[in-house]
């Protein structure tokens, strides 16, 4: 292809007389208009086969080069260069012995150069044996090798055949050893591609078979996904930045390395936390104490304690929630009056038992180095439970150990101090999370818990029932509730107030309900 304005008016001049040209290169490719002293002074005598003009002004010209030529004289014509020129004799006649060896000795290197070299077609090799003529072969092979346009300028200025056989020779050995070294190279690369990598790429194509097949749907990116959970998570400042740190971590792995999926889970474990989500505490003081009321018999204390809090809640708006300890004998429904005091506040309700709990780690979670670690069961819970200020029941406070895993009791310390738990640090998450707003409320059968963590509770007692709040638990509470259990009806079994006394006073001794509770699931089987 031609576009220089001076190369096509010299090509139409050429069409219009014997067709003869000279075509030789610039010393410099950057030079756009060359002058005679940037032309190099060996080119080749071309005769022009075709000549075809392209729409866009530029020439598509097909010439057969003739003879080696050197330049004389260049005049610079306004319209083209002409110049005086001298044809080259090929010198240095080889015996057709010499010549021989050296045409085999090239053809086997270029063969070599061939198999490795893939942009060559081996077609090449076939035509090649066909030339009988050194000087031929030489410049056959060179114009299909990738040289640099020096070499090929130097190829073309050697007149000497058996030099310039030789000179090429050279060329393509070090041609070959450069090939050779990107083809360690690339074996060695493949070599260390990892076994995830080609996990990856085997369940990629897992993912585009089964969506063919239609098993898969069009799954939205994962990436993209947490990308977007963690804008509407709602976070701090400091904990969004941490997450999106993470996110950009997770980007630059391989899905399938033991790294990304430790850092995923932490992203999910950061995105599952309730940051911002509440649900509307109620406040409004008749309608908690009828709940209260409906739930449980007596309890006078605890529903009195409950109902300030909700009434100084109402007035100050913001109260940090009271960590309230229930101690009393099993079955006098502590657990169950937790259950209450959510319904009547609004809360949504969950449960840790502590009972047997004896590894910190219980509460405050693992390391995230850790294999299989996951947060302590405060950040699992609220998790679950989806909101940041539910009430949560510490079921059996009095019940935890303490080895040489750490102190459990010691942990709970900082959750339990509406000083401190605004600021509770779990190990996995390792970023600060708010507990100011969870409503803390301990059960216990005694007061064997240690001194630091029972000055955070407010200890309320519940006494064990007299005969008259058991007969009345029974009548309102329990009949009813065994009668519906075992498939009784209203009509079919009636419990006299004398009958209900004799089993309380006969059958059971003790300060709860739940043995009363047995018998009259026994008398309605």
């Amino acid at each position: 292809f031609v576009g220089r304005e001076k190369s096509i008016r010299a090509l139409e001049a050429a069409m219009a007389d014997n067709k003869q040209i000279m075509l030789v290169a610039q010393q410099s490719a950057d030079v756009d208009d060359p002058s005679p002293d940037d032309l190099n002074s060996i080119g080749t005598l071309s005769s022009i086969l075709q000549l075809l003009k392209l729409p866009d002004g530029t020439i598509k010209v097909l010439v057969e080069g003739g003879q080696r030529a050197r330049i004389l004289d260049i005049t610079d014509g306004e319209e083209y260069f002409t110049a005086q020129i001298a044809r080259i004799d090929e010198s240095g006649q080889l015996e057709e012995r010499e010549a021989d060896v050296l045409m085999r000795s090239v053809l086997n290197l270029f063969d070599q150069y061939v198999k490795l070299n893939k942009k060559v077609p081996p077609e090449i090799l076939t035509s090649l044996a066909g030339i009988d003529d050194p000087a031929r072969l030489a410049d056959t092979i060179a114009a299909h090798m990738s040289l640099r346009i020096e070499e090929k300028q130097k190829i073309l200025e050697i007149e000497s055949v058996r030099e310039r056989l030789e000179y090429l020779m050279g060329l393509i050995e070090g041609e070959i050893d450069v090939l050779q070294i990107e083809k360690r190279i690339r074996g060695r690369v493949k070599q260390q591609m990892e076994k995830s990598q080609r996990e990856y790429y085997l369940n990629e194509q897992m993912k585009a078979i089964q969506k063919e097949l239609g098993e898969l749907d069009e799954a939205p990116n994962e990436l993209e996904e947490l990308e977007r959970k963690i804008e509407e998570a709602g976070m701090p400042k400091e904990v969004k930045e941490k997450a999106v740190a993470e996110l950009n971590k997770l980007k630059m792995m391989s899905p399938m390395s033991a790294e990304a999926t430790v850092v995923r889970n932490y992203i999910d474990w950061l995105v599952s936390v309730p940051w911002k989500k509440k649900t509307k505490v109620r406040h409004d003081l008749k309608k908690a104490e009828q709940i209260l009321d409906e739930d449980h018999y007596g309890l006078e204390e605890v529903k009195e304690r409950i109902l300030e809090y909700l009434a100084v809640q109402q007035r100050v708006r913001k109260l940090k929630g009271p960590i309230l300890c229930l101690v009393g004998p099993p079955g006098v429904g502590k657990t169950s009056l937790g259950r209450s005091i959510a319904r009547a506040t609004n809360r949504k309700f969950t449960r840790m038992s502590l009972g047997g709990v004896r590894d910190e780690a219980e509460i405050r979670g693992h390391r995230r180095t850790y294999i299989g670690a996951l947060p302590g069961k405060i950040v699992q819970n609220l998790a679950k439970v989806g909101v940041r200020n539910p009430l949560f029941l510490l079921d059996e406070i009095d019940k935890m150990a303490m080895d040489f895993r750490g102190d459990p009791a010691s942990a709970l310390l900082e959750v339990l101090d509406p000083e401190q738990n605004s600021t509770f640090q779990d190990h996995y998450l390792e970023v600060d999370y708010d507990l100011s707003d969870v409503m803390f409320v301990a059960t216990s059968n005694s007061m064997n818990i240690p001194g630091p963590l029972l000055d955070r509770m407010e200890v309320i007692r519940i006494p064990g029932y007299t005969e008259d709040e058991k007969l009345n638990i029974a009548k309102n509470y329990l009949i009813p509730k065994q009668m519906k259990a075992n498939g009784v009806k209203e009509d079919e079994l009636r419990i006299s107030d004398g009958a209900i006394r004799d089993i309380i006073r006969h059958y059971t001794r003790e300060a709860g309900v739940r043995n009363l509770e047995r018998e009259i699931s026994k008398i309605c089987r």
